[in-house]
């Protein structure tokens, strides 16, 4: 049960992520230019699985981007804003779809299951 909310909890943030994103009136293309930029996080594999896990679980955790949407905000950055919510909902995306933070072991260990 508790996997499922998992899941639904992330849906929700993608969910919310589009909509704020869409009443902010951004640009969709760059939302889907920029949707996978995070996973750009798994090239650190390339080095080994104990520092790929660290690069991927910084770019998705929610605090990364949280802090990015604080530097948005004391700066009145509307493009730090809007990769901030594009960062938050691929986020989402990931953990609703089963991908989740990083195990130093393997890609495939998260702490929401094996991929």
């Amino acid at each position: 049960m508790s996997k499922i909310l998992l899941h639904l909890e992330g849906l929700t943030v993608l969910v919310i992520s589009l909509y704020i994103y869409n009443e902010l009136d951004f640009s969709w293309i760059m939302f889907i230019i920029l949707l996978l930029a995070p996973d750009l996080g798994m090239l650190g594999y390339l080095i080994n699985p104990k520092i790929g896990s660290v690069i991927y679980n910084l770019c998705h955790t929610y605090l990364t981007p949280a802090l990015l949407l604080g530097v948005a905000l004391i700066f009145s950055s509307s493009f730090m804003l809007a990769i901030s919510i594009i960062w938050v909902a691929h986020i989402g995306m990931d953990r609703g779809i089963g991908y989740g933070l990083k195990y130093p072991s393997s890609f495939k260990d998260s702490h929401l299951t094996r991929v």
